[in-house]
This record gives C-alpha cells, structure tokens and sequence, in this order.
C-alpha cells in the first residue's frame, strides 16, 4: 500500500542530499520501518502537496525529521487562519479550518521560528508564499499569530491577526520518526 509513497520518499531523498549529508536511505526506510504508523502521516504529508523530505536526525537517538520541503508552502493546506480558537472568533467569512488543527488532524507540528530559519538555510522555501509558525503563548492572547516567508534572499517574521486567511498562506509540517 505503502510502496509508491516509499518510492517517492527515496527519489526524494536522492535528489537532495544536500538537505541530509551524512545520512542514508537505508537507514531512514529501517525507521520508517520501526514506526509504520509514521507512513500515513507522511502520506498526508504528501496528499496535501507538502513533499516530505528529510532535513535532519539525531544521532544520539537515531530519530529522523522529516519536513516540507515543497518550494511553497504546500497548496492543500492554505486559506487557514491560524487555530480553532481564531476559527469560532470569525463571524463571516470563515475559512474551512485552521493549521493547528489541521496540523494535529495530519499528526504533525509547526514549525518555530528557529526551525524555520533553519530549514531556509538548506534552500530557499516561500519566496512566493507565507506559512504560519508556532505563536508564543503572549502574542496568541492578544489576538495575533506569526508567520514567515523568504523576501529578497531574507527570511522575515510577521504578525497579523489569528484569524485573517490568505490563499498564499498555509503551515510547514514537522514530523519526527
């Protein structure tokens, strides 16, 4: 069932060594292998336009991170406000959801800020596009979110209102396997 996801995560993986020197395929597909479960969420990954790919493992652990790594942020998760929270505060208008849900509906997390940048470090991500980032707790109470994009060769951390929506802005998944 699995098999042409596989497939594609390996072609994947392949093209783009430079987002994990020093690491194999056969050592992703044995935890992949170890944790089948973390397939479907790739799987969502992958239906909602994101292209999965691996930018990062802990040695320690072995643990693998896999990230979208689709040049924009991935078009079946755009048009959300921020959380349900965001959501139920819109009195017209409403978008069909949210990216903190759909995030935990798809098994997987926001990035912050750092992992962002980080990620922006491999390549450049966004250039046409924004993507909603994990929010701190202060700035959620007020009303607002944060979200970043890349803009001449630099990446930029925004503010806008929780709930606002924009076809051009969707959410980066992180999954650690």
């Amino acid at each position: 069932m699995h098999d042409d996801l596989i497939h594609t995560l390996q072609t994947r993986f392949s093209q783009h060594m430079h987002r994990h020197p020093q690491w194999t395929w056969d050592k992703v597909l044995a935890r992949l292998n170890a944790a089948p479960a973390s397939l479907a969420v790739l799987q969502k990954m992958e239906d909602t336009g994101g292209e999965p790919d691996v930018i990062g493992h802990a040695g320690d652990t072995g643990a693998v991170t896999f990230c979208d790594c689709s040049a924009e942020s991935p078009l079946g998760r755009r048009s959300l406000c921020f959380d349900a929270a965001a959501l139920a505060a819109r009195k017209a208008n409403k978008p069909a959801g949210s990216a903190m849900a759909m995030a935990q509906t798809m098994g997987v997390t926001l990035l912050t800020e750092t992992q962002y940048r980080q990620l922006q470090e491999l390549e450049p991500f966004d250039r046409k596009t924004s993507s909603w980032i994990v929010t701190p707790d202060s700035i959620r109470a007020l009303g607002g979110a944060l979200f970043c994009d890349r803009r001449y060769e630099q990446v930029f951390v925004y503010h806008n209102g929780a709930d606002s929506y924009y076809a051009s802005r969707g959410f980066r998944g992180l999954l650690t396997v």
